[in-house]
């Protein structure tokens, strides 16, 4: 059975990578590339380049398209909704206050008990 699976498993494998190589390039969008030139196989005739007589991506065009081609996902961004609920700052480590619900965070211990007849032993 695992060596069923596992050529099942191939076999789909080659097929995903063959349908991938025989991908239609006329499909493929349009872009400024380097140029490809007119050139064609000797053998079949058909064109070397996917792109043929498109022009090389040079000059201001190309420059500004790299220069905000990461803009968009590296832009700093550190607006904060909940910046705009903040009424009031009181300084470092303390809680601001802000609309909506005052949380009031206490201290874990409110009084101090001494447990009589316990002997502490250094």
């Amino acid at each position: 059975m695992k060596t069923l699976i596992g050529i099942v498993v191939a076999v789909a494998g080659i097929a995903f990578t063959l349908s991938l190589a025989q991908a239609n390039p006329a499909l493929l969008p349009k872009h400024p590339g380097y140029p490809g030139g007119n050139a064609v196989s000797p053998v079949t005739g058909q064109p070397l380049a996917n792109d043929s007589g498109e022009t090389n991506a040079g000059g201001e065009k190309a420059l500004r398209n790299a220069a905000g081609f990461a803009d968009s996902h590296t832009r700093q961004n550190l607006s904060d909704p909940n910046n705009a609920r903040i009424a009031e700052k009181h300084g470092a480590g303390q809680l601001p206050k802000v609309q909506g619900p005052q949380i009031k965070i206490e201290p874990p211990v409110n009084s101090a008990t001494k447990i009589k007849g316990e002997r502490v032993i250094n």
